[in-house]
């Protein structure tokens, strides 16, 4: 046998033994997967995927994508083909990770957590894989968990409802008069009462969000009221930590149909932080600006800024910068991520721009005209 035929016979053998291999190491993820050429069409799927999914393999193999495995919103209208996570994946080019909801043949609906890469072939995308989990233990672990912070964050208001009126009563002289040393300890415990009431808010927030019980009174507000209503409750804080806050808006109403209870806890949030994270003689300040489809509400600081190495994680829950915990050593972590939980909820956008030891800019906008929540989470 020539010596080019044996090396031709020897380097099949070997691609082979590869290919072989690759197949073995697809098979055996234990999560499912799916991988499609440029086009979207399923060209390998695992017996996990296919077990998730509830489909046999030639009901998968060679279909296009989006028709073999139809992904639904929570109100049970199929996901457009532009939102899926491999179509955003293919136009962006980047890794795409989401939570889904996939219906199957028998109607039920299982939840997915979805990662989709694309395939990289020199340098060039040659199709895309897809890897996902079902959820379902997870999101009723969570909902039970939820439900069980609501329950607990119900009951602790009602003792510290008391603790709060009585304290207050005492320092009205109610019962007598009080020298300067218990004036001083319960005015501390008045502080620690506000600040536990204020956990047990952002507490049942984030139980609301997660359970996906919030509900949304939309009416027409003048944005601007808004705004200034919670400007005027958080001037004092302002005050006392000589940090300058003013509002800056339109002479007219700025009209916006919104829940006015959840953008009032939103600028809460972002103004409180602002004044919280502002060193002495510094500026907070609030502007209101309307647009044809949206309003956009602007919190602006002269304070710590945010290390840019952090930023994609100041949404996370429990997350707080290094430069932040410094300075103020109290504090969840949870304030925004219950803001962007509760813009998403009014279908709005929240962003920001810092640039630490400067200050920071927070960006909220939201929608003019409110519309029901109909997209799956």
């Amino acid at each position: 046998m020539p010596e080019r035929q044996v090396a031709n016979q020897a380097a099949t053998q070997v691609v082979a033994e590869i290919r072989a291999e690759s197949e073995a190491l697809f098979r055996s993820i234990g999560d499912g997967a799916i991988t499609t050429d440029e086009f979207g069409h399923v060209t390998r799927i695992n017996p996990t995927a296919l077990s998730i999914l509830g489909l046999r393999q030639d009901e998968v193999l060679g279909k296009w994508f989006p028709r073999a495995i139809p992904l639904i919103r929570a109100d049970n209208t199929l996901v457009p083909l532009i939102e899926r996570p491999i179509v955003k994946m293919f136009l962006t080019g980047k890794a795409v990770s989401e939570k889904v909801l996939y219906r199957s043949k028998t109607g039920r609906v299982i939840p997915l957590s979805v990662n989709v890469s694309p395939i990289i072939l020199n340098r060039k995308p040659v199709g895309a894989i897809e890897v996902f989990r079902d959820i379902t233990l997870e999101n009723e672990i969570d909902r039970m968990k939820s439900e069980f912070i609501s329950l607990a964050s119900h009951q602790l208001r009602t003792p510290l409802s008391t603790v709060k009126t009585y304290t207050h009563m005492l320092l009205d002289g109610y019962m007598g008069d009080l020298s300067d040393t218990q004036r001083q300890a319960l005015n501390t415990v008045v502080n620690a009462s506000d600040n536990m009431n204020e956990l047990i808010g952002i507490l049942l927030n984030i139980a609301r969000m997660e359970s996906g019980s919030i509900e949304v009174n939309g009416k027409n507000q003048d944005a601007i009221h808004l705004a200034a209503d919670v400007v005027k409750h958080l001037m004092h804080s302002a005050q006392e930590r000589g940090v300058k806050l003013a509002l800056r808006a339109p002479k007219h109403a700025v009209i916006i149909k919104t829940d006015s209870i959840i953008a009032k806890e939103i600028l809460t949030n972002l103004i409180g932080n602002a004044i919280k994270y502002t060193p002495a003689e510094g500026n907070v300040t609030v502007t209101v600006r309307e647009r044809p489809q949206d309003v956009l509400f602007k919190v602006e600081d002269t304070g710590v800024g945010i290390p840019k190495i952090v930023q994609d994680k100041i949404f996370s829950k429990f997350f707080r910068a290094s430069n932040v915990v410094r300075q103020e050593t109290s504090g969840t972590g949870l304030g925004l991520y219950v803001v962007k939980g509760l813009v998403d909820t009014l279908h709005g956008k929240v962003w920001f721009k810092s640039e630490e030891g400067t200050g920071t800019v927070f960006y909220v906008m939201l929608p003019r005209e409110h519309r029901e929540h109909t997209v799956a989470t």
